[in-house]
């Protein structure tokens, strides 16, 4: 049997990766590329941006959208910013990746359903982390309880962390894409800038790190960008929005910044194959997630 992309055909299209926060969007999308490009972590609304990932193999380019987790709580301007931001995502694609949370389903993955209702293009339900369920008699069943709520959609068991069915998800999103010419250079992953993917390294460790201990009204702006020589210099500011954010991030004597630099830093020499010179400001501007204004000059603009 031949398969897309195998006959010579020139394929192309956008695969949105949709879902509520934290089900594994962000690390199936790092998995199918088979390298780092979304920030992860444990805590929910980790990603706040859409963030476009290019797979080009042969004649198949396949543009993976990994977006923000669709949430009910939308009391301040960064959690409309962050719904607005994957609705858009939902109506500008070519094929959905509704991704799930093993046999969960929740209010809003029955929100995210809804939203899924009336889109004309092909969806596929991922039904993630299938490797942590214990008792395995009760994933069929489940499985046709999903396929009676969304009857249109191709149901495929996953586990993104450990690559498992990942190749039968691909074959299904390709199998869906449109014919036409590709729409970025082959070796290109990303269209977002290197600024921005060193904004989101510095975030990630900061989320992993302090986890509860600081609620989600922290971003990272880039003040300085700079080759000099064989040396990258980076200039982040951290914007939080009380006194007590700041201390805490801060840490004893500087410590807990100092080791967010650290961790940072290695990802970033990673990334941009270069060494790297990373310096951490800490800044309180009280109520920055809740005006639109602000978030608009931070560049979290749509």
């Amino acid at each position: 049997m031949t398969l897309p992309g195998q006959d010579g055909e020139s394929r192309c299209g956008y695969v949105a990766i949709v879902g509520r926060p934290n089900v594994g969007k962000s690390t199936l999308l790092n998995h199918l590329l088979r390298q780092k490009l979304s920030i992860t972590s444990r805590k929910p609304q980790t990603t706040r941006h859409n963030v476009l990932g290019i797979k080009t193999e042969g004649a198949v380019q396949i543009l993976f959208v990994d977006t923000p987790g669709l949430h009910q709580n939308q009391s301040k301007a960064i959690n409309r910013y962050m719904n607005r931001a994957a609705t858009t995502a939902i109506h500008d694609v070519d094929v959905i990746v509704f991704v799930v949370d093993r046999i969960a389903w929740t209010d809003e993955d029955e929100m995210v359903a809804g939203r899924l209702a009336d889109v004309k293009c092909p969806v596929i339900l991922a039904l993630n982390k299938v490797d942590q369920i214990d008792e395995k008699n009760v994933l069929l069943p489940h499985i046709q309880t999903l396929a009676a709520r969304l009857p249109a959609a191709e149901i495929v068991p996953i586990s993104a962390l450990r690559n498992d069915n990942l190749d039968v998800l691909e074959r299904l999103i390709t199998e869906r894409l449109p014919l036409g010419e590709h729409f970025f250079p082959q070796d290109q992953i990303t269209d977002r800038s290197s600024r921005f993917m060193a904004a989101e390294l510095v975030r990630e460790k900061i989320t992993r790190q302090l986890g509860a201990e600081l609620p989600y009204q922290m971003t990272v702006e880039i003040e300085e960008f700079k080759q000099e020589g064989a040396t990258l210099h980076i200039g982040a500011l951290v914007l939080v929005e009380r006194d007590s954010q700041k201390r805490i991030l801060i840490g004893d004597k500087g410590a807990r910044i100092k080791k967010i630099g650290q961790a940072a830093r290695l990802d970033m020499e990673t990334l941009f194959q270069c060494k790297v010179m990373l310096k951490l400001w800490v800044k309180v501007k009280t109520g920055w997630s809740d005006d639109e204004w602000a978030l608009r000059s931070l560049g979290y603009d749509g």
